[in-house]
């Protein structure tokens, strides 16, 4: 079958184009792009097509980028599709926001192809990506321990919004990214440019630019296209067919399970926003793993200040959540903690809570609004007022320096427990009660001068326990108030 034929069928079966579309096309020069360009181009009367294309300069191979731009703009002269050329620059932009240079260009391209639809009112992003691609990224996903979610490969047609999940623009939900070569093997989109080289003006001996990073066996999927792929074709010539056969029926078993799990998330979240979700523990404990493999993942990958998670975090929250205890957690990188509750689990990347300095007077009542208490303080009779807990205490005033002071846990702190008389580092004291440690700076350590009076909440220092000789009494009542952020 003639490739033309063959594209329209992947356009037709996965309804890439309407009547009358807007496209952009993903222009670097390369034969995937080119060949791209040119099938759209012989399909612009069937559908009506606008066609735009898009150069973007990554700034990393500037030796290269003038002739590369020269050949796409002459290109598009030819056929009659106007030419945007743009620059981004990759390595700041590694800099600014931690990671690797391939990851840092593919966001910059998906912003720069968003911004140029925007200008031209595209509503579709037309992208190379073809079979060998797809082959390329099953080995690699295979290789990096992916799950079917990863296993089933590039989609054919995707949202722009669900293409760059970390990108900090505000996506235009009705964008779709396109991929009308999808299906079509690099050998033949090759063989398909030397036959229609004619329609393509030149300024190199091929009918396509080739980029010399691409030849470079330093990034991972070069290395692995050029070596393994290459010797594991020579066994067997159907090998991209069929990898990409199971990758169709895998991805038809993924949007299956996706469905599933959109309605199974709907009744989990507690709350949300864009740094913590928190959901209920109930049903999640009662999810069979290869669902809530999935449901972890979409919670995790909705919620913009979580992302980065692995599939072995995800292991980890799955064991916390089937095994843990009341106040159980992990912590996972990115400063992203996962909190088992009575009742929900809570995973989040706010920082911890640490509070600030606070003076108390008796009789008076301070908030401590940024770690959710209120501390009251006033001087009583002895006997009078409510029965002491870990919550309500009553000490020997006489023994105090005022005002008091309530702060967060110092380097060195150490008390001397009531009940248990010798002293005590603050730090260990933490331990052995298993105050989570991500929770100690929010703990109020109510200080007379240097001298720890009360670990609100919880224990008081025997120095200033009341006694017969107590002639004043002070009564200090912690209690939640609601949380400032």
């Amino acid at each position: 079958m003639e490739l033309l034929e063959k594209v329209k069928e992947t356009i037709n079966k996965y309804s890439m184009l309407s009547e009358g579309d807007c496209v952009i096309v993903g222009l670097s020069g390369g034969p995937d792009s080119v060949c791209l360009a040119v099938i759209l181009d012989k399909l612009k009367k069937e559908f009506n097509l606008s066609l735009y294309a898009v150069y973007i300069d990554h700034g990393l191979r500037p030796d290269e980028i003038e002739n590369e731009k020269g050949f796409c703009r002459e290109f598009c002269d030819k056929l009659g599709i106007i030419f945007f050329s743009e620059s981004v620059d990759v390595k700041d932009y590694v800099k600014q926001n931690g990671m690797n240079l391939q990851e840092a260009a593919r966001e910059l391209r998906y912003q720069t192809y968003e911004n140029v639809a925007a200008r031209v009112h595209a509503k579709k992003i037309a992208l190379g990506h073809n079979a060998d691609d797809q082959a390329e990224t099953l080995l690699m996903m295979l290789f990096r321990g992916s799950g079917r979610k990863g296993l089933s490969g590039i989609p054919p047609v995707r949202n722009l919004a669900n293409s760059e999940q970390r990108s900090a623009i505000s996506v235009n939900n009705n964008i779709l990214i396109i991929r009308p070569l999808i299906e079509i093997e690099r050998t033949e989109i090759e063989d398909f440019l030397n036959l229609n080289s004619s329609l393509i003006t030149l300024n190199s001996s091929l009918p396509f630019m080739v980029d010399s990073s691409n030849l470079k066996k330093d990034y991972f999927r070069n290395w692995l296209r050029l070596t393994v792929m290459s010797e594991l074709k020579k066994r067997n010539p159907s090998l991209v067919r069929n990898i990409c056969r199971t990758m169709d029926i895998l991805r038809e078993e993924d949007e299956y399970l996706e469905v599933v799990v959109t309605k199974t998330l709907m009744r989990l979240i507690s709350r949300k926003s864009h740094d913590t979700i928190e959901l209920f523990l109930s049903p999640l404990q009662t999810i069979e793993r290869p669902i809530l493999r999935r449901v972890l993942r979409r919670a995790i990958d909705a919620t913009k200040g979580l992302r980065g998670i692995s599939l072995a975090h995800i292991e980890d929250m799955i064991s916390l959540i089937k095994t843990g205890n009341s106040g159980d957690r992990i912590y996972l990188p990115g400063d992203i903690r996962v909190i088992r509750d009575y009742s929900i689990l809570k995973i989040t990347s706010v920082s911890p809570v640490k509070i600030g300095e606070y003076e108390i007077t008796p009789s008076c009542e301070i908030d401590i609004r940024e770690a959710g208490f209120k501390i009251k303080s006033l001087f009583e009779e002895k006997g009078q007022g409510q029965d002491e807990n870990k919550y309500s205490v009553l000490l020997d005033a006489g023994a105090m320096i005022f005002p008091l002071k309530v702060r967060h846990r110092q380097n060195g702190d150490y008390f001397y427990p009531h009940g248990f008389g010798n002293r005590k580092k603050l730090q260990n004291y933490f331990v052995d009660e298993k105050v989570p440690r991500d929770e100690r700076d929010s703990v109020p350590i109510i200080v007379s001068g240097n001298d720890i009076v009360w670990i609100a909440g919880y224990r008081t220092d025997e120095r200033f326990k009341v006694t017969e000789k107590t002639e004043k009494f002070l009564r200090l009542i912690i209690s939640k108030c609601k949380i400032s952020r």
